[in-house]
């Protein structure tokens, strides 16, 4: 079996060129509003940090809240309407963050909803059009070519976004308003592929999804935290206890991400000779592994410790490029085409929740040192990693199970 794909089959599988395009577009939007919400709250409309933190927390709760309906519009056939609707709320969201005066709490939060709803919608949305457009391994790749896509987004994004910030409020401004744009461009070209799947008919099936997917979405909850383990473990790690510079903390984000820009395609496409299940819970051991390698590299002290972290801050990015490129496309293979949505949208929510959590799990076990915080994550991960391998279909066998079929397969 060839492990290739091309790049003209990857576009295709990933819902043709405009959608492409599209892609493009959200990602380098997002990049360069998602980090610096904060700022724009602090900065242009004067809010103090607290309450600019708890409004961008209500916006994700909220997008959380909303995923079941999400699932269930998902269900009804809809596709790219979905993802446009995605871009969409965000462009209404950019809108009331121009028009809000400094000091209006309300609508900043308002903004902050509709932008944390479109972030949360978005995934499961992509991954439903995806897997309505392809199959097999190279439905799988065109999943990993999305995220690969989407941090390069991000990166940009994130740079432009920098680059702005020297010019203080207006630019921040001008940022937010061509965020708008890029998001209202992104929608348009989203939904002119026009993507629809038949809808679901068997009510019978509404609940099939569920015993099968149990263990691997609370394994997922452990899984993601490794998705902040770059940008917050590591860089508390480094300055905390090991006093190193914060370029350290800056190399790893940047090598995290091209890392995954580079390597998440080709690598999910090697490992499509094997189970999903048996590459997931590979990606958990790695995971694993690198934590012990943390542990390690803090205990060597502030010479060799920051050298020794961005070494196993590799390690761990191979984790989470194995985990990203088969956590999704497992769940579309293991869930019946009539409840794809709700099962793309109970993934959503258990990533969600996982992100959610992280940052305040993560802290306070590293509060109780470098032991604490690196034997927890691993004993967690590992204990994931098992639960994903030795849980079992109930009923049929499923293509998830089974090594990947060829390009084009059903």
């Amino acid at each position: 079996m060839t492990t290739t794909i091309r790049p003209r089959a990857l576009v295709r599988a990933s819902g043709g060129p405009r959608y492409a395009v599209a892609l493009v577009v959200d990602a380098l939007g997002t990049g360069m509003l998602r980090p610096f919400l904060l700022l724009y709250g602090v900065t242009v409309l004067r809010l103090s940090a607290s309450i600019t933190g708890v409004a961008m927390t209500v916006g994700v709760v909220v997008g959380l809240v909303c995923m079941p309906a999400v699932g269930r519009w998902l269900d009804r056939g809809a596709r790219s309407t979905v993802v446009a609707a995605s871009m969409l709320v965000r462009v209404l969201g950019v809108a009331l963050l121009l028009a809000a005066p400094a000091g209006h709490v309300g609508l900043f939060t308002t903004a902050s909803l509709f932008l944390g709803i479109g972030n949360q919608a978005w995934p499961a949305a992509h991954a439903a059009l995806v897997a309505t457009v392809a199959h097999g391994r190279e439905r799988d790749a065109a999943l990993a070519g999305g995220r690969a896509l989407r941090n390069a987004g991000l990166g940009v994004g994130a740079l432009a976004a920098t680059a702005c910030l020297a010019g203080g409020t207006t630019a921040l401004q001008a940022l937010a308003a061509v965020t708008g744009l890029a998001y209202l461009a992104a929608a348009a070209l989203a939904w002119s592929v026009h993507v629809h799947a038949q809808p679901a008919v068997a009510r019978a099936a509404v609940d099939e999804p569920a015993p099968r997917m149990r263990a691997l979405l609370a394994a997922n909850v452990v899984y993601v935290f490794c998705l902040n383990v770059p940008e917050i473990a590591v860089p508390l790690v480094l300055v905390t206890q090991l006093h190193a510079s914060p370029v350290w903390s800056a190399a790893i984000f940047v090598a995290n991400t091209v890392l995954v820009v580079t390597l998440q395609v080709p690598v999910t496409v090697l490992l499509s000779r094997f189970a999903r299940r048996t590459v997931l819970a590979l990606g958990g051991v790695v995971l694993a592994v690198s934590y012990l390698g943390f542990l390690v590299a803090t205990s060597l002290g502030p010479g060799w410790g920051p050298p020794a972290v961005a070494a196993v801050s590799v390690v761990c990015t191979i984790g989470e490029i194995v985990y990203a490129g088969s956590a999704t496309a497992l769940v579309t293979a293991l869930a019946p085409a009539p409840v794809l949505g709700r099962a793309l949208a109970r993934f959503q929510l258990s990533t969600g929740f996982g992100l959610a959590v992280s940052p305040a799990v993560i802290t306070t076990l590293a509060a109780h040192g470098a032991v604490a915080l690196w034997g927890s994550l691993t004993a967690a991960t590992l204990a994931s990693a098992s639960a994903v391998a030795t849980e079992k279909n109930q009923g049929r066998r499923s293509p998830g199970e089974t090594r990947y079929p060829a390009a084009g397969a059903p």
